[in-house]
């Protein structure tokens, strides 16, 4: 069928002829209009990691020299590692670091290791302040450090070593009532020395997964 262009009338109505499709000359065309999408800046996690005892003691010592403090470095550096590598602000800290007073982050965690007393004593704790400010979150953080760090070790959940010490530990208490924190004790130097020694890359990715599944909100 031809289509035929004419002029409209005042009305802006055209004229049809017999067989034909008349389109009127003045007929806007629409113009498409975009609407700018605004996109999040991405909010990056940032995470403390205190290296239980470095700067300050050896820590825990067993009959054979082998030192707490060395365990929780070696152990804190590949969680920094595993972390960083997520693009996360991880800092290292050390047991009284003076960053510590007043300490703002989305967690932090102290890493150490448990002695060489109980000689056959197997099993990992963690722990809160006694006292929090923001116990939901805490208890949050512990659910998910306990279950992922006894996932990837095999090593079981020990309630009953869990000291007044843990507890009360100075850091919860120096640092920022808002930021959420742990304490953990990675295993004994006796029972669990292999994996503390041979195997910290496993302990490492336990704490790790447990920051990541507070951090990233999955459930525990």
């Amino acid at each position: 069928m031809p289509i035929v262009a004419v002029a409209t009338d005042a009305e802006g109505v055209s004229e049809e002829s017999e067989g034909l499709v008349v389109i009127p000359l003045s007929t806007a065309t629409p113009v498409a209009t975009s609407v700018p999408v605004s996109t999040p800046t991405p909010t990056v996690p940032r995470v403390g990691i205190i290296a239980g005892h470095t700067g300050s003691d050896s820590g825990a010592v067993c009959p054979d020299g082998l030192q707490e403090v060395t365990i929780n470095d070696n152990v804190a550096r590949q969680v920094v590692a595993i972390l960083s590598a997520r693009g996360w602000s991880v800092t290292q800290l050390e047991e009284f670091d003076a960053r510590l007073t007043g300490y703002t982050a989305d967690a932090l965690v102290s890493i150490h290791a448990d002695s060489c007393t109980l000689v056959d004593r197997s099993g990992y704790k963690v722990a809160r302040a006694e006292s929090s400010s923001i116990p939901d979150a805490e208890d949050r953080l512990t659910a998910c450090l306990s279950q992922r760090y006894g996932e990837h070790t095999g090593i079981p959940f020990d309630p009953h070593t869990i000291t007044y010490d843990m507890r009360r530990y100075h850091a919860l208490y120096e640092i920022n009532p808002n930021t959420p924190a742990a304490i953990i004790e990675t295993g004994f130097m006796s029972g669990d020395r292999e994996l503390l020694t041979e195997r910290s890359d496993v302990v490492a990715r336990g704490i790790a997964d447990g920051l990541i599944c507070f951090i990233e909100g999955e459930s525990p």
